[in-house]
């Protein structure tokens, strides 16, 4: 059995996520990593990580490798609003140092995270590294506007995520790279800006339960791609 990890561990999504795995048996550890890791029982491990930080990640990779190979990866982690960052409705709002701070953490972070774990996913067997990416980043999807730097850090994500799945695709031949849109969660990554709860809005558990099956029915030739929650490919 491989292991699994969850970057994000701490938030809605990713905590729902660390659940699910834990639940399903299919993975001998499952490694929840986030900034502010909470002790969790077997099969649960948390370790820190910042994923602005190359050496922390580094460092929660060495620990993971020594536990054998990993099978799947889902990087949660993502920031929209928070100090000093908040979504633009217009180009006039743009704050330089804001788009660097949501490019560091959700297009960098996943890329250097794929650096330091791709490495330890086999090179023969399914393996599945994922990241949450959103429908915003879809460039042929883009009707609204603003937001400019949540949306750039999505299709740069996009952008890593195809990248990384032509190259392995060599060296992992059967490994897939995929993002994951998991629709309006219930989280406190989009509390001021969802509607109020309907359709179409989900809790962490459900977002997390659609997710699971989307991993489990992606195929080999769909590696690059970025998928919704109901498994319907987002455009490029």
């Amino acid at each position: 059995m491989s292991s699994a990890v969850v970057v994000g561990a701490s938030g809605g999504i990713g905590g729902a996520l660390v659940a699910a795995l834990a639940a399903c048996g299919a993975h001998e550890t499952v490694f929840a990593l986030s900034r502010a890791p909470a002790s969790q029982p077997d099969p649960v491990r948390s370790l820190p990580v910042d994923v602005t930080d190359e050496e922390s990640i580094a460092a929660a990779a060495r620990t993971i490798g020594e536990a054998g190979p990993v099978g799947l990866v889902i990087v949660a982690s993502g920031i929209l609003h928070g100090p000093g960052v908040s979504p633009e409705k217009a180009i006039r709002a743009l704050d330089p140092a804001a788009m660097a701070a949501v490019m560091a953490v959700n297009a960098i972070g996943p890329a250097l995270l794929a650096k330091h774990l791709v490495p330890l996913m086999p090179r023969k067997g399914r393996s599945v590294f994922s990241a949450l990416s959103a429908r915003v980043g879809s460039i042929g999807d883009n009707r609204l506007g603003g937001w400019y730097a949540y949306r750039a850090s999505k299709a740069a994500l996009n952008q890593v995520l195809r990248t990384l799945a032509v190259e392995t695709a060599r060296t992992h031949p059967e490994l897939i790279v995929a993002g994951l849109h998991p629709g309006t969660v219930q989280t406190a990554l989009s509390r001021p800006f969802r509607p109020d709860p309907g359709p179409g809005l989900f809790a962490p558990e459900e977002s997390a339960a659609h997710l699971m099956r989307v991993l489990d029915g992606l195929r080999i030739g769909e590696s690059g791609g970025v998928f919704a929650w109901d498994g319907q490919p987002v455009p490029p």
